[in-house]
């Protein structure tokens, strides 16, 4: 095998939650380093410029949304990722699932790296996006699971 396993990884964050996303970012910080990847690390914002719901929203409500998750991003990798990786970080607007999917494409991304919640209601099935992007992506989808609560379930047999 010529060249790196993966010479590009990756990682949407949901801003939101992203105290459900150490797992993940611990891993594609490891594999960076290991494969000496670019890591690339997005966030999706629902469209709110679409006819239906913008004018339910001040005028200038989506750029001023656009930039607190900018600046979120920012500190979101300050804290978290190593200076010397020098991430791409990106913040976009649509539909999560088909955000990722298209930028994976454009980027030429090897790896899509995600995190599944895995508390005891959850811990077989992924999120609508994870799923979508596991499904349609042209990309290999590494899913990891964030800590699974241990309440005495009993695994699958």
């Amino acid at each position: 095998m010529t060249g790196k396993m993966y010479q590009h990884i990756l990682l949407p964050i949901d801003l939101n939650q992203a105290e459900l996303w150490d797992n993940t970012v611990e891993r594609a910080v490891s594999y960076c380093q290991a494969f000496g990847s670019q890591l690339h690390v997005m966030a999706v914002l629902p469209s709110f410029g679409m006819p239906v719901v913008g004018n339910l929203f001040p005028k200038d409500f989506a750029a001023n949304a656009r930039k607190k998750a900018e600046q979120k991003l920012q500190t979101f990798i300050a804290e978290r990722i190593p200076p010397e990786l020098e991430p791409r970080c990106f913040v976009c607007e649509g539909k999560i699932y088909q955000e990722i999917i298209r930028y994976a494409d454009y980027a030429h991304i090897d790896l899509i790296m995600m995190a599944a919640r895995g508390d005891d209601e959850s811990a077989y099935a992924l999120g609508p996006n994870a799923e979508r992007v596991v499904r349609h992506a042209r990309q290999s989808v590494l899913v990891v699971r964030e800590q699974i609560a241990a309440s005495g379930s009993q695994p699958l047999s």
